[in-house]
């Protein structure tokens, strides 16, 4: 007698589409690759920036921040990681940023770093000049609630903590202007 081996492909489908349904179920949950953040600012919202009040340790010491402790101020949260090219190429663009935030008055840019080496960090936070602050992200906690898809990564934040553009690449001057002019008129 043969068996018919229609009901052992179903049970693979079966068990594919549920492997698949909770692949995505976990995506969504941790915020890895998702384009909520995305979606909304192109639809002209201002989502609040996730994970505000979490701890990161700074690249420097075992100090603390939280991006909440910025509020009243425009901030740029640039995801980056001293092994990234186009991380390497926009550190210029960052660091002139920064000092048109600090001349105003009106905000900082911080950095985040992705899957470096905290010794290889400093080394590029130094190499480049960095004059914001930067912190690690050792379980990638920060980075997967931004739905981040890679690095570099810039998102710009008004002084009410709410994201009003966002970058998902190597960003450019031209880019953070306006972003940050737009934060600026946003508050």
């Amino acid at each position: 007698m043969k068996r018919s081996s229609v009901p052992t492909i179903v049970l693979v489908v079966a068990a594919a589409l549920v492997a698949l349904l909770v692949y995505g179920v976990v995506q969504a949950q941790t915020g890895v690759g998702s384009d909520a953040i995305d979606k909304a600012v192109q639809r002209g919202e201002r989502p609040p920036a996730p994970a505000r009040d979490l701890p990161r340790p700074s690249i420097d010491d075992a100090t603390q921040r939280r991006l909440a402790q910025y509020e009243g101020k425009v901030v740029v949260v640039n995801f980056w990681a001293s092994w990234c090219t186009p991380c390497r190429r926009e550190a210029p663009v960052l660091n002139k940023t920064q000092a048109d935030l600090e001349a105003k008055g009106d905000g900082t840019v911080i950095g985040v770093t992705y899957h470096d080496a905290a010794d290889a960090s400093r080394e590029f936070a130094r190499e480049n000049r960095f004059t914001f602050p930067t912190l690690r992200d050792p379980e990638d906690t920060l980075f997967n609630a931004y739905g981040n898809f890679g690095i570099p990564e810039t998102f710009v934040l008004d002084k009410q903590g709410r994201v009003v553009d966002l970058s998902r690449g190597e960003v450019g001057q031209e880019f953070l202007d306006k972003a940050v002019a737009k934060a600026r008129a946003a508050s």
